[in-house]
């Protein structure tokens, strides 16, 4: 209500450190949450038809704002000859993508962050392959085996000022492996990452 009402400038500015402040709190609580629930094995996988178009807008939409504001180019590779109604369950899909594209973004000081989406026919089966690759600071080799612990963050001296908690790539993983999927990571120092589920 203040940052639809007001016509102070700092009084908008602190209305909108208030709701970053409250999504940053939020999402913190969401991932504390689900991995308690992946902990305790009742996290659930609920599958349902959804729309893939709409489902890949959303991710497209809900990153492009925070590529736009660190001068990122986001780069969308989409096959648009799969199908357009998949079963799955898109919410926990979306949250996998968010959490990717969101790493992809916070660890990329310039450069680009490219998302692409294709399908895999299998003989009665369709297996979508995605993958999030960025031109950020990379993954260091020694630290490859500790990437998808809870509550870890590399190189936290030099990552110090970038939000996170340690729990997205974990919570992402649990995810993955529980849709009967796998989670596959290269990278090169310098250079950037690529995630592919």
């Amino acid at each position: 209500m203040i940052m639809r009402e007001n016509t102070d400038a700092t009084i908008q500015e602190y209305a909108t450190n208030i709701k970053s402040a409250s999504h940053m709190l939020l999402g913190l609580v969401n991932d504390i949450l689900d991995i308690s629930k992946i902990d305790a094995g009742k996290l659930q996988i609920v599958e349902s038809e959804y729309s893939l178009e709409n489902m890949l807008k959303d991710v497209i939409l809900g990153v492009e704002v925070r590529a736009k504001n660190k001068n990122l180019e986001l780069k969308t590779r989409i096959d648009y000859s799969m199908p357009s109604v998949l079963m799955g369950d898109d919410i926990r899909i979306k949250q996998i993508l968010n959490n990717l594209m969101s790493n992809a973004i916070k660890y990329t000081e310039k450069g680009s962050v490219t998302f692409t989406v294709e399908g895999i026919g299998q003989e009665n089966d369709f297996v979508l392959k995605m993958s999030v690759a960025d031109t950020g600071m990379g993954i260091r080799e020694e630290d490859m085996d500790t990437l998808f612990d809870s509550f870890r963050r590399l190189e936290l001296k030099k990552n110090r000022y970038v939000e996170g908690t340690g729990l997205g790539l974990s919570i992402t993983k649990s995810l993955v492996e529980q849709m009967g999927g796998e989670i596959q990571v290269e990278s090169e120092v310098g250079k950037g990452s690529c995630f592919t589920v």
